[in-house]
């Protein structure tokens, strides 16, 4: 309804404009025309076809706006709004001298221009001081409020996340949100959840099984903490692929990346992005095997090497045994040797325990 109100108001200035307009019009110019009233008209329709473009040109950015704003966080909206108050204020103030100067009268118009340009000048200034100082500028309103100390360093804010398609089919977010662990607000972009359907949606049943858990996952953590859990209908037309869209976002907002992708995890601290992998916080908390620990495994596969039998452990790690091929299908107690562990997994690498002692 908004959207009409705009185009027509548009259309009905620019045509009563059109309709006056043959009254500015130099003496003598109509002097030729026999019906003043249909040329009125004409002009009318033609103007009026013209605020219906400009109309339409303005309720597209006035909407383009209000969805900008509405993706705005509150603290943002208020620090601007003061800025712009504080840049206008001080144009006021500093342009005020220019109108007691005695400017000639054919010069008269130099007055307005400076004062309105002054104002837009000092206005965008203020906004952008407030955009970089803002919480200072709210230290300063209120010197008790939790932002003071979150400026004086006493405090530090938990930084909004941004969940990753991995990170939700991998389940494990949610077992972090009920133990506490994981604080903040976690943002969803909408490029995410279209992806999330897209997999849900595949043609291959693994993949849409995956898909479609990812889906449940996200739904019962949404209804569980919905506070914490919001969508951001934020996106990107021109950036292709969604993990470079996930980097730009994380970018704008000063967000954190959640997420269990390896490479993933690489490329956005290559961009100075912060980065929470949930392989990493696994690993960490993982119990440490050293070189001389013994295990009992059961050997399921033999490895790569002819010699070598592979097993794992309750958690999933993989434990390459060296002269382990023999035992395929039977336990045996190994000795560790060595373990390697990185953000993609871990690996131990063991030796049956009556060939380490000999």
């Amino acid at each position: 309804m908004l959207d009409i109100i705009i185009i027509l108001s548009f259309i009905l200035a620019a045509s009563g404009i059109g309709y006056f307009s043959t009254d500015l019009l130099p003496p003598g110019t109509l002097d030729g025309v026999t019906n003043l009233n249909a040329l009125r008209l004409i002009v009318a329709v033609f103007t009026a076809i013209i605020g219906g473009a400009i109309g339409l040109s303005f309720q597209t950015t006035y909407r383009r706006l209000e969805t900008q704003v509405r993706e705005m966080p509150l603290e943002a909206i208020l620090t601007r709004a003061i800025g712009l108050v504080i840049g206008l204020l001080l144009a006021n103030l500093m342009l005020a001298p220019l109108f007691l100067l005695p400017i000639p009268a054919d010069f008269g118009f130099i007055k307005p221009l400076v004062a309105v340009v002054g104002s837009i000048i000092l206005a965008v200034t203020g906004m952008n001081l407030a955009d970089t100082h803002g919480r200072g500028l709210l230290r300063l309103i209120n010197p008790n409020t939790v932002e003071t100390m979150v400026v004086e360093g006493t405090l530090k804010p938990a930084n909004t996340k941004v969940l990753d398609t991995s990170c939700i089919i991998d389940g494990r977010i949610e077992t972090l949100l009920e133990t506490g662990f994981l604080e903040g607000v976690i943002i969803v972009p909408q490029f995410i959840l279209q992806e999330l359907q897209q997999v849900a949606d595949a043609s291959k049943d693994q993949k849409r099984v995956r898909g479609r858990r990812g889906l449940e996952i996200l739904n019962r953590i949404k209804e569980a903490y919905p506070e914490r859990i919001l969508i951001n209908a934020a996106d990107y037309e021109d950036i292709a692929t969604v993990d470079a869209k996930l980097v730009r976002f994380a970018q704008e907002i000063n967000g954190t990346l959640l997420t269990n992708d390896y490479n993933l995890s690489k490329v956005a601290s290559v961009q100075k992005v912060p980065v929470l992998n949930i392989n990493d916080l696994v690993n960490a908390v993982r119990p440490s095997y050293l070189p001389g620990d013994n295990l009992d495994l059961k050997i399921l596969k033999e490895g790569k090497e002819p010699s070598q039998g592979v097993g794992y452990l309750e958690d999933g790690t993989m434990v390459v045994v060296e002269e382990g091929s023999s035992y395929v299908g039977g336990e045996l107690r190994v000795v560790v040797t060595s373990a390697l562990q990185t953000s993609a997994g871990r690996m131990i690498f063991a030796k049956p325990q009556a060939s380490a002692l000999a």
